[in-house]
């Protein structure tokens, strides 16, 4: 075996052993001998160990994943202990290459694998004088640096001679100089000339003025003495100088190129490996992770295109930090938003704190994933079902005193408005665009709780579980959510019914060029999975888009409106003021916003869906829509528009008949035009002091003949008596009948 691996040996020397062994005489067979014995010694002693060249040219070795947004920006590079992305000779600038060769080698394009001058000049210099000095030449530095150890030995010297040789044999000169570029340190996790462009001044190599690029292949040399981040900056820019002059005697640069790089000021990164958008960053890790698993996303080298928008992401992350910070007197510290393209599910912002750094709030934990209850956001999904079970945005609910009973002698559940207050018979458009709690609770219970959950599901709510654990309260967010959730849900209201899940990554390339995956979603029509009927999509988004129809509980020109353009949204606040969201869309963009505080205090003071997210979601809708023109619901065919009476909810009577009465324009589902309740009349008992219907037990009462609105629950409302605390059915407390405006 040693044998055939001296005769290799000869072989690649191209040294013929046959006329030896043919012309073996005397002398001359003891000296032949000798040699063969110094080949095996050498071989022991030297070359048995040595590595082979097969791995040199091969990208296996572990390389950075870098992550980047939508239009190509860089998020993050992820690695372990290296910091290293392979790039094509092409790619690299000539300034790099050309400052490289100036310093490392000049005559690397016209001697082989060693240049026998320099070896010599360093074998006396360590011999004689004790003095280590190189004379390696770019390819003996690439063979070190990727396949020997660094020690400084004669045996690895020899060994790095012969290992030059053989790739020499294998590769051209543009491959040696490319594999070595890719592959040197540049000083701490550096390793390769793109990770080192990001590292020092934050740019892919291939963006490098002739300056940096001086100074970059001024490191290899000594990386820690000429670091600008170390303790002798000045020593970095010394040998910059060097280069550029060595660059200019060899003839790559001109005099006058020289002067102007030499004067250029270096703006180097103050981050090592910055980090923008932190928690969408590392959102996009663990999905990563979970596909491919960590040593690919650690080592592999992948290339991953996002679908975030880093420039909006930075305005999100300016805007809810600022709101946060007008909001720490009412103890608020922390908020978080997210923005998508319902069309497409690509999400273009996700903040999942007000600051990732801030370890006082935790703010490296990512609210977006978290699970929040979702107080009255979650309402829209329960009315959903109700329309889809046959009810109307006209249906009425009595908005009264009223308690539920619980199974197993559990106290009854007493609902309440937020406000505190009742507000007699409220049609389901106001209820909804008011966000009146006690008719939400009344359509649970005729929807059932199971139906809802069911509906939540299928929309991309996956966080209810077991409907028997959950009460007539989860239509006021008395489940957990996750804003990612509820951003996916509402997108199925933006899409007509259609639910698209949430897309954060469009492309990602490994090592080789290969791409593994890529989202190139459909232009039009709409696609993804049909889970609500279109027209009780439309409905929904009209109540929600409908200014009048909130404006008894939000007035007309809250935060909620947003200039000219028809925008539906939804505010929730829990019970315990620990969580406050507001939600919102058009058929373009899905806005979630939430505030509150990471170890779950309560808020204090006039928190609520107005005053809290909701700023913070006027900010970043306006922004997406700027610039745009404004956009309607498109009414499905199945939906035609009714005047209804703006008491009853019953469509009106053809204008100049008996009973008509005032009116307002209404949205229904074809052929349900008049499912909107029991409107009975009838005689009642009517307390004489009071003059509405007479409660149990009262004695002043006498029988009336009054109209009466029956609900779904079976609570009762009269119509002409006298509510001094309520407002007109269908009105506002300003007497003014809100009417959605009708759709294309």
């Amino acid at each position: 075996m040693y044998l055939r691996k001296i005769l290799s040996l000869l072989k690649f020397w191209k040294i013929n052993p046959a006329p030896i062994w043919c012309g073996i005489k005397g002398k001359r067979y003891i000296v032949l001998i000798l040699v063969i014995l110094g080949l095996i010694a050498a071989y022991f002693y030297i070359l048995k160990d040595i590595p082979s060249t097969a791995t040199i040219g091969s990208t296996s070795y572990p390389q950075s994943t870098k992550i980047y947004d939508r239009n190509g920006k860089l998020l993050y590079t992820i690695f372990t202990s290296r910091n290293q992305t392979y790039v094509p000779f092409k790619q690299i600038p000539n300034y790099v290459k050309n400052a490289t060769i100036a310093l490392e080698d000049k005559d690397f394009y016209k001697h082989g694998a060693i240049d026998i001058r320099g070896i010599t000049r360093a074998f006396i210099s360590t011999v004689f004088k004790r003095e280590i000095q190189g004379g390696s030449t770019i390819t003996q530095q690439l063979v070190k640096t990727s396949l020997l150890t660094p020690e400084r030995t004669i045996s690895r010297k020899i060994k790095e001679i012969f290992l030059a040789f053989i790739v020499e044999s294998v590769y051209s000169k543009d491959k040696i100089l490319e594999m070595y570029l890719n592959q040197v340190p540049y000083g701490g996790t550096a390793y390769g000339v793109e990770a080192a462009s990001h590292v020092y001044f934050d740019k892919p190599v291939e963006k490098l003025t002739l300056a940096e690029s001086a100074f970059l292949a001024a490191l290899p040399e000594a990386p820690s003495l000429y670091s600008p981040f170390g303790s002798r900056p000045e020593l970095g820019k010394t040998r910059q100088l060097e280069a550029l002059r060595k660059m200019r005697e060899q003839g790559y640069i001109t005099t006058e190129e020289g002067k102007v790089a030499a004067s250029e000021e270096l703006k180097f990164s103050k981050i090592q490996n910055k980090i923008l958008a932190p928690h969408f960053v590392f959102y996009i890790k663990d999905l990563l992770e979970q596909k491919y698993g960590p040593r690919a996303v650690e080592q592999g080298g992948l290339h991953v295109t996002t679908s975030l928008d880093l420039d909006l992401q930075a305005y999100a992350e300016a805007t809810v930090a600022a709101e946060i910070d007008e909001l720490k007197r009412l103890n608020v510290s922390n908020g978080a938003a997210l923005i998508s393209d319902p069309r497409t599910g690509e999400i273009l912002a996700m903040v999942g704190s007000r600051n990732y750094f801030d370890d006082r709030i935790d703010g490296n934990v990512n609210v977006t994933l978290a699970k929040r209850q979702p107080g009255s956001s979650i309402k829209p999904i329960n009315y959903a079902v109700g329309l889809i079970k046959g009810y109307t945005a006209s249906t009425p609910f009595v908005d009264d005193r009223i308690c539920f009973p619980n199974p197993g002698g559990q106290p009854p559940y007493c609902p309440v408005n937020y406000d505190g207050k009742f507000h007699g018979v409220q049609q389901m458009r106001f209820a909804l665009a008011n966000s009146y709690n006690i008719p939400a609770v009344k359509m649970l219970k005729a929807n059932t709780v199971e139906a809802m959950i069911a509906t939540a599901s299928a929309m991309g709510i996956t966080t209810f579980q077991d409907p028997a654990r959950y009460g007539l309260s989860l239509t006021l967010g008395g489940g957990e959510v996750t804003m990612l959730e509820m951003t996916e849900a509402f997108g199925v209201f933006a899409n007509n019914g259609y639910r698209i899940p949430l897309r954060p990554i469009l492309k990602v390339v490994d090592n080789r060029g290969r791409v593994l995956e890529e989202y190139q979603p459909p232009k039009s029509p709409i696609f993804g999975k049909k889970v609500l009927p279109d027209g009780v999509a439309f409905i929904i988004s009209d109540i929600l888009s409908d200014n009048g129809g909130r404006s008894q509980a939000f007035g007309a020109s809250s935060t909620l409106r947003v200039g000219k353009y028809p925008v539906a949204v939804k505010t929730g606040t829990t019970n315990d003021l620990r969580d406050n969201w507001t939600i919102g869309y058009t058929p373009s963009y899905v806005v979630a916003t939430w505030v509150g505080n990471n170890n779950n205090m309560p808020m204090s003071g006039l928190v609520s869906g107005v005053t809290g997210a909701a700023p913070i979601w006027h900010a970043l809708m306006e922004k997406v829509l700027e610039n745009t023109e404004p956009q309607s619901f498109k009414r499905p065919d199945n939906v035609v528009g009714k005047h209804v009476c703006a008491d009853t909810g019953q469509v009106a009577p053809p204008q100049g008949t008996e009973g008509r009465c005032p009116t307002r324009f209404e949205y229904f589902i074809r052929g349900m035009e008049n499912s909107q309740g029991k409107i009975v009349r009838e005689k009642v008992l009517i307390n004489k002091d009071t003059g509405d219907l007479a409660k149990a037990g009262a004695t002043n009462v006498e029988e009336q003949e009054k109209t009466v609105i029956i609900d779904l629950n079976g609570d009762r409302y009269c119509v002409d008596c006298p509510h001094p605390e309520a407002p007109p059915p269908g009105q506002s407390p300003s007497g003014a009948a809100p009417t959605p405006t009708p759709a294309p």
